[in-house]
């Protein structure tokens, strides 16, 4: 390998194709979110010196026949085909520079199908916020819970929100003016994660304080606590929302304990904050380097994702977030040791 990495031809379909085992996958498609989730996915494989697969995926268009011959003619797809390889070869040229082994395919088929089969040998599955329609376009459209919910892999959306961070511009004018009306910001090195109790909370913390090692980061654990609302709306409020904190309070401070034994030498901190859980992710993501949440939980937190709360949080993000499926993890074995765990007697 040179000093700019191994960087194999783009293969034809079913030709020689292969990702490795714990590889890297991005989807791109051309547009300025797949840009922003290529270069985020180089720099992370290269953080973790893995292989990067870059892939695309096109479909092709099916037209039903009008007249007194029915039936149905489809397009040649060479055109498509060529448009597809220009896009993973402007891919691979972006990404020369990075030390790492890369490689590329254009596949025919479904977008989100086709990036959960490849999630089966991924380590992570990288991709835009929304795109030109043919690939990732529609990611956050109308599959846009398909992959982080049944991805078998940790899943990372970049939006393109955050491209200044990342080296890259935008020309859309919404992302410009939000920048302006937002003014300078500094985005801390930090890796925040959601919890809320449940055992895919904790997946999602080892996840999470995992990457903030490789990024040498801090490790910030938030729960967020959202007012009452419906049946819950006649409890004394300042009474019990007291205890409520109080009590969340020992049990994020058993949890730290577990936690730091594990990771004895990274740096955590704890914040409980009183709000709605999408509003308190969002306007986290704007100052931290990555949310980390996990596909499903108790309620109060992660609990609506890839619910109501992931398209808000997905959808509004300003900075990447990792969602992390819910997996078997022995490390979990030893949190009772530690102290109160929400909801367990």
């Amino acid at each position: 390998m040179d000093q700019h990495g191994r960087h194999n031809e783009v293969p034809r379909d079913g030709e020689d194709e292969a990702v490795a085992p714990g590889g890297i996958v991005v989807g791109v498609d051309g547009s300025e979110h797949g840009q922003c989730a290529l270069v985020w996915a180089a720099r992370e494989a290269e953080r973790r010196q893995l292989p990067l697969h870059i892939v695309t995926a096109y479909s092709v268009p099916i037209f039903a026949a009008s007249g007194l011959d029915g039936g149905y003619a489809t397009v040649d797809d060479s055109v498509i085909r060529e448009g597809a390889d220009a896009i993973v070869k402007q891919a691979m040229d972006k990404v020369s520079a990075y030390a790492i082994d890369v490689d590329a395919s254009v596949e025919n088929g479904d977008a989100a199908g086709v990036l959960l089969d490849l999630s089966a040998e991924a380590a992570l599955l990288v991709f835009g916020s929304r795109g030109r329609g043919g690939f990732v376009g529609r990611l956050l459209g109308s599959v846009s819970s398909a992959l982080p919910a049944h991805a078998k892999c940790p899943t990372v959306t970049v939006p393109l929100y955050c491209a200044d961070r990342l080296g890259e511009s935008t020309e859309d004018k919404h992302i410009k003016a939000e920048h302006a009306k937002a003014g300078p910001r500094t985005v801390e090195n930090v890796v925040a994660v959601g919890v809320d109790g449940s055992e895919q909370a904790r997946v999602a913390v080892l996840e999470a304080a995992e990457q903030a090692q490789r990024m040498g980061a801090k490790l910030r654990v938030i729960c967020a606590v959202p007012q009452y609302s419906g049946s819950l709306a006649w409890v004394p409020a300042p009474l019990d929302r007291d205890a409520l904190f109080a009590d969340i309070k020992v049990q994020l401070d058993a949890g730290l304990a577990w936690l730091q034994s594990h990771f004895p030498g990274l740096t955590i901190e704890t914040e409980l904050r009183d709000g709605a859980p999408v509003d308190v992710l969002v306007e986290t993501s704007r100052a931290v380097e990555l949310v980390v949440l996990g596909t499903r939980g108790r309620g109060g937190f992660a609990g609506m994702l890839l619910g109501s709360t992931s398209d808000g949080v997905l959808h509004h993000a300003k900075g990447p977030v990792m969602v992390v499926p819910d997996r078997e993890d022995p490390r979990l074995a030893d949190r009772p040791n530690f102290g109160p765990m929400l909801g367990v007697a």
